[in-house]
């Protein structure tokens, strides 16, 4: 969102921006949009996230199990269903400000952008086993059950009050005009599309920016063997102890300089090689010369600017769809992905496979090329769309009308049983005939 935003206002358009005071990402002040602050909780915060993550990968630890997967799941749920609550109540109280409301209809927006979460991950390819369609078909019918459960219900109250009671919330995301999609069919498998769709997968992607002196000391420090960066993303700021201290173990075995950003205490284990920071500039490191490894959570962010620079993953993936965007990087030869709960020496020899199997550097630079092979940036591409839908003011010719079919409409259920009542019927009057 703060990527298309400072576009937008590149572009001339005035951007608002409706936050909660306690917003995390979102700051009240910026050069590039007019915040509007409602007074109320968005479940959103530090604090709630950081705790979230915290019982995540505590459940974690406790193995490889179904009861372990259960307790995750039930986890994720329950933390959705509370940020929901508290995202119903924010809404509520924007609605009940009238003087609010009526400020935000005097201005006539031309666009507004929404960024919508649903559960997610099913950790399949697009090849599987008739055991994992079984568990595809599952973990369909469960996602099904969680927005059923654990989101529905905090809407339909809100929905029916200030909508009207033919409104409905499914109903709402379906009718958006545009899809800005974060994905790149490079990356991703396949899949059945619909022309409201925008593909921009890799928009935030841009060419690296010359380092900080310090940095870029550091890298040229490096001599052949080059640099590794290794970032586990925002929400996941440290580790416990133990894990620490083995990721860094294996750091100080290797010759190639490592920049780790870290905010937990300083491992027992860290080795002379190994530069720990708050902070880095992700995008310009993965695009240094340099570069020879890229050790990552697998967000989504992050394994596309791997992809944009052509640096190999090597992926520790821990929570929500992680595991699933290093399965894609894996599935295609330009990484490897372990569990950090228990790679004992498995990480150094991970690390050691990826750096010297030149296949794996192969890989990446043909995803590379092939994801840079477009007519346009995915940036243009999603800013023409935008524009596109502020022009015409909206883009109904684009939008499938099929969301407003009953179920058995839909899934022809309806037709299939009128054949069958034919075909019934056709079978007792011949067999009538012949008695």
């Amino acid at each position: 969102m703060k990527i298309v935003i400072e576009e937008l206002h590149s572009r001339g358009h005035q951007v608002s921006v409706v936050r909660a005071s306690d917003s995390w990402y979102i700051k009240e002040n910026s050069p590039f949009y007019t915040s509007i602050t409602l007074n109320a909780e968005s479940g959103f915060d530090e604090e709630f996230l950081t705790a979230f993550v915290t019982q995540l990968l505590e459940i974690q630890r406790e193995g490889k199990s179904l009861w372990t997967r259960l307790k995750l799941e039930i986890e994720v749920a329950q933390k959705s269903a509370e940020m929901n609550e508290k995202g119903c109540k924010m809404i509520e109280l924007l609605f009940e400000n009238k003087d609010r409301m009526q400020s935000l209809l005097d201005a006539k927006y031309d666009l507004v952008l929404a960024d919508p979460v649903s559960p997610i991950g099913s950790e399949l390819s697009d090849k599987m086993s008739f055991p994992q369609r079984l568990l595809n078909i599952f973990i369909f019918g469960y996602t099904e059950f969680q927005i059923a459960y654990y989101i529905l219900p905090y809407y339909v109250g809100l929905v029916s009050k200030y909508l009207g009671p033919d409104a409905d919330y499914l109903s709402l995301f379906q009718a958006a005009d545009i899809w800005l999609m974060r994905a790149d069919f490079v990356f991703e498998f396949p899949r059945p599309t619909m022309p409201n769709v925008v593909y921009m997968g890799g928009f935030q992607c841009k060419p690296a920016k010359p380092l900080p002196e310090h940095l870029e000391e550091f890298v040229q420090s490096s001599g052949e063997h080059g640099v590794i960066i290794m970032s586990l993303g925002t929400l996941i700021g440290e580790l416990p102890r133990d894990l620490a201290d083995e990721i860094a173990a294996a750091f100080a075995k290797l010759p190639q300089k490592v920049i780790w950003r870290y905010k937990g205490k300083r491992p027992a284990t860290l080795g002379n090689n190994t530069l720990i920071v708050d902070w880095m500039p992700q995008n310009d490191l993965l695009g240094h010369p340099k570069m020879k490894l890229f050790v990552a959570h697998g967000g989504t962010n992050g394994v596309q600017e791997a992809i944009y620079h052509a640096v190999p993953i090597l992926g520790l993936p821990l929570i929500f769809d992680q595991r699933d965007n290093l399965l894609r990087i894996e599935v295609r030869g330009a990484g490897k992905m372990i569990d950090i709960f228990s790679m004992n020496e498995d990480l150094l020899s991970a690390i050691q496979e990826v750096l010297n199997e030149p296949s794996y550097r192969m890989n990446m630079q043909r995803l590379s090329r092939l994801h840079r092979d477009q007519p346009i940036t995915p940036l243009e591409n999603a800013l023409f769309w935008l524009e596109f839908v502020m022009r015409h003011k909206g883009a109904a010719h684009l939008r499938t009308e099929s969301y407003k079919m009953p179920w058995y409409s839909y899934h022809s259920v309806d037709v299939l049983l009128s054949f069958l009542a034919a075909a019934g019927a056709i079978t007792s009057l011949a067999l009538e005939q012949q008695q």
